[in-house]
C-alpha cells in the first residue's frame, strides 16, 4: 500500500481528497501535518489517520510516508514541492503548481535529482469522461475540429478566502482558468500558438475576478471565460465540421451536475450520450499515481505538461495588457 502524508488540513483535502485516498485500492493516508497540532490531530481522528504532526518538516522526515499530497495556498506550492522531493518523497501537488512557468524548472531539477515522481493534481485528466472525449476526437467522430468553447465560474467575495488573496496566489485564472486550458490540451494533444484576452481585476482583492480569451491553436480556435464573481457554471464544447461534443459537468462532476458527454453528429437525428455515474476522480488520480511510483505505465500528469499549461496562463495575463495577439 502506498502511504500518503497530507501537508496541511486544507478544505479540499478534508472534503474530497482524504476520503477518496483512504478508499483507494492501493493507498492509505498514514499522516497529516499542520502548524496547529490540535487541528492536525482533530482531522487525523476524523479520518482514522494514525499520525498527526505539528510541523510540515516533521511530516517530510517521517519514515511512515512514501508520498506527499500538498493542498497549501498556491504561492507555497513550488517551495514545499521542492522540499518534499529533496526529502525523497513523491509529490502530488494541487493545481496550479506554480504562478509562473519559469518556476517549474527548479522543481523538475529537484524531481530528477532525487528520483521521485512529482505531479500536478489535475484530477480531471483521470476522469473517464475526458478519456472518452479524447478518443472521440482522435477517431474523427466530429470530423475536423474547428472551435472549442468553455466556461467556469462561481461566486465568492469572501475576503478571508485564499482565492481572493493575491499574496497567496488567488484569482480566477490560477484557480479555475487552468481547467479549460488543460482539458483542451489533454483532449486534442495540441498547444496554443497565440492568445488575445481581457482580464478584469477586483479593486479590493487585487485578484482577477473575470477573464475571457481567444486562443489560436493553428488547426482550431478556443474561447472561454472564467470568473470568481458570476453565477456558477461549467461547460466545455468541442465543435467540428461533422458534429460536436458537449461535456456538461467537465471539472467538478457531481457538484455541477452529472458527468455526461453528448455527441451530436451532422446528419444524425439522435445524439449519443455517454454517462459516467459514480466516478470518483480523486481516487482514480491517487491510484494511478501510486501505480506509477510502482513502475506501471499509467499516464500521470507530468511537470513538463504543467510548464506548458502555465505558459498558456502566463500569456493570457500578458495579452490582457495590450490589444492584439500575444505569443504563448
Amino acid at each position: 500500500m502506498f502511504r500518503w502524508g497530507i501537508l496541511s488540513t486544507a478544505k479540499i483535502g478534508r472534503d474530497h481528497v482524504i476520503p477518496q485516498f483512504q478508499d483507494s485500492e492501493n493507498g492509505v493516508v498514514t499522516a497529516i501535518a499542520s502548524r496547529d497540532h490540535a487541528r492536525a490531530r482533530a482531522v487525523a481522528d476524523r479520518f482514522g489517520i494514525p499520525l498527526a504532526y505539528a510541523s510540515y518538516e516533521e511530516l517530510l522526515a517521517s519514515d511512515e510516508v512514501d508520498g506527499i499530497y500538498i493542498p497549501l495556498p498556491t504561492s507555497q506550492h513550488i517551495e514545499w514541492s521542492i522540499k518534499a522531493a529533496e526529502a525523497g518523497k513523491h509529490v502530488l501537488c494541487e493545481k496550479p503548481i506554480s504562478l509562473h512557468a519559469s518556476e517549474i524548472a527548479p522543481l523538475i531539477a529537484a524531481r530528477d535529482a532525487n528520483n521521485v515522481l512529482v505531479s500536478e493534481a489535475f484530477m480531471v485528466t483521470y476522469h473517464p469522461q475526458w478519456h472518452k472525449v479524447r478518443a472521440l476526437i482522435r477517431e474523427g467522430a466530429i470530423g475536423r475540429l474547428r472551435q472549442v468553447q468553455g466556461a467556469f465560474s462561481y461566486y465568492n467575495t469572501d475576503p478571508s478566502n485564499m482565492r481572493n488573496n493575491a499574496s497567496l496566489g488567488g484569482g480566477g485564472l490560477p484557480d479555475i482558468g487552468v481547467y479549460p486550458t488543460v482539458t483542451t490540451r489533454f483532449s486534442t494533444g495540441k498547444e496554443p500558438l497565440r492568445v488575445q484576452s481581457t482580464v478584469e481585476m477586483d479593486p479590493d482583492f487585487g485578484t482577477d475576478r473575470y477573464a475571457s480569451l481567444r486562443a489560436d491553436f493553428g488547426e482550431f480556435e478556443m474561447s472561454f471565460y472564467c470568473s470568481t464573481q458570476m453565477a456558477a457554471r461549467q461547460l466545455m464544447v468541442f465543435h467540428g465540421e461533422d458534429g460536436y461534443i458537449e461535456v456538461t459537468a467537465p471539472f467538478n462532476s457531481g457538484e455541477y451536475g452529472h458527468p455526461t458527454v453528448i455527441l451530436e453528429r451532422r446528419g444524425h437525428h439522435e445524439a449519443t450520450t455517454f454517462r459516467f455515474g459514480g466516478v470518483r476522480q480523486y481516487r482514480l488520480q491517487a491510484e494511478a499515481f501510486a501505480r506509477k511510483v510502482g513502475g506501471s505505465d499509467d499516464e500521470v500528469f507530468s511537470l513538463e505538461q504543467s510548464a506548458l499549461n502555465q505558459k498558456f496562463i502566463d500569456a493570457v495575463y500578458r495579452a490582457a495588457k495590450h490589444d492584439g495577439w500575444e505569443t504563448v
